[in-house]
């Protein structure tokens, strides 16, 4: 199974090389995965994340709109600003996590999402995050993690435009939309059997 191929990969990828110093101060990962729905309910599960806020990165129009994004012509990528404790999660394991919750090979679409405002991407805020983003890529393409090549576009962060607020924590505010259950449900369950020891305790 993929996500467990590319898991146990991660282990000794990690052991091999950063380490993760503890720090007091929370941290900012942002991560585009396609459906920011699913990211949000996916990296909340994770000890450590604090916060997942929706929103819009990589585009030239300011503070744009949902319905301006779905266009395609914004440029944005739907994002998740995952703010996090780096003394409980590292964004080494926080990377883990985002290679493993969606497909890195498919260029601008997850499923039956398609468009640039799906597409993979890092927006790293520091040369840290860079380099970690680069070597687990080259690393999962020289070891053929996947069938196909990873096309994570790795950015510079400049921007991030939240959704609105009715955009916010979606699976948990509408789980009896069809969406939820057809879609993001049985993702964030997979999710979860294969993050299970990093979960929140519920």
């Amino acid at each position: 199974m993929r996500h467990f191929s590319v898991l146990l990969l991660f282990l000794v990828l990690v052991s091999r090389s950063f380490g993760a110093p503890a720090r007091a101060k929370l941290d900012t990962a942002t991560f585009s995965t396609g459906c920011f729905w699913c990211t949000e309910a996916k990296f909340m599960q994770l000890r450590g994340v604090e916060k997942v806020v929706s929103g819009f990165a990589g585009g030239k129009t300011i503070n744009p709109t949902y319905k301006e994004v779905c266009t395609g012509t914004t440029g944005h990528a739907e994002t998740c600003n995952i703010l996090y404790n780096p003394a409980v999660i590292s964004f080494d394991e926080l990377l883990e996590a985002f290679f493993t919750a969606h497909d890195p090979t498919s260029l601008n679409r997850q499923g039956n999402d398609v468009g640039t405002q799906y597409r993979s991407a890092i927006f790293y805020h520091n040369a840290g995050q860079k380099q970690k983003a680069l070597f687990y890529i080259k690393r999962l393409n020289e070891e053929h993690a996947y069938k196909k090549p990873i096309v994570t576009e790795v950015s510079p962060f400049t921007a991030f435009y939240p959704a609105a607020k009715d955009m916010q924590n979606f699976y948990n505010q509408h789980p009896e939309l069809q969406y939820c259950k057809r879609v993001i449900e049985p993702e964030l369950a997979e999710f979860k059997k294969v993050f299970k020891s990093k979960l929140k305790k519920s």
